[in-house]
């Protein structure tokens, strides 16, 4: 059956296909992540006092920070300061949306990461975060145990555009819609 049909199967995959091009070229809006990394170390006050080893204790205060520190990262107080900072107009809501904090697992690492629509907004917005955030913490805490270990960079390939991969999925879909009307 699906050899008599095979023009329309033929035919009916390659309106999906071109339907896909259409989709993944035209429709869809770039968008753009950068990403900063931030390293959790002892503070610079044991620094000067002469102990620079880390101890078990530092470490363990560390990874129960990181949690705190991924909340404190999106907190209003952060955000607004970076808007401010920056002189951009974005909502507090729609910047939070776009900012993502994660812990590099096993270490005590945090990346930040903020997708935007300009890849220069995306590298700008993630080293401010990284910069107001580093100064909050020194605020709240008293500790300066915070700090950078990549800038953010800007990025010119689109984070939320895989082209290959949505051209396919629609060549599949119109493949089997075909087949399965024929």
């Amino acid at each position: 059956i699906f050899w008599h049909r095979k023009i329309r199967i033929l035919f009916i995959t390659a309106i999906f296909i071109a339907l896909g091009v259409g989709y993944t070229y035209k429709l869809v809006e770039p968008e753009y992540t950068s990403s900063t990394t931030l390293v959790l170390t002892t503070s610079q006050e044991e620094t000067k006092k002469g102990t620079n080893t880390i101890t078990t204790t530092d470490i363990t205060l560390n990874s129960k920070l990181i949690s705190t520190y991924s909340e404190l990262l999106k907190s209003k107080n952060v955000i607004r300061q970076v808007i401010s900072n920056l002189g951009i107009d974005i909502q507090e809501e729609e910047l939070r949306k776009n900012i993502t904090v994660n812990s590099v697992k096993d270490t005590e690492l945090i990346k930040i990461s903020v997708t935007s629509k300009s890849p220069f907004d995306a590298s700008k917005i993630a080293n401010e975060m990284a910069k107001v955030f580093t100064e909050k913490v020194s605020e709240i805490y008293n500790i300066n145990n915070v700090h950078i270990v990549d800038e953010a960079e800007i990025n010119t390939d689109p984070s939320n555009i895989n082209n290959v991969r949505d051209i396919v999925i629609f060549g599949v879909i119109g493949a089997s819609l075909a087949m399965i009307s024929a």
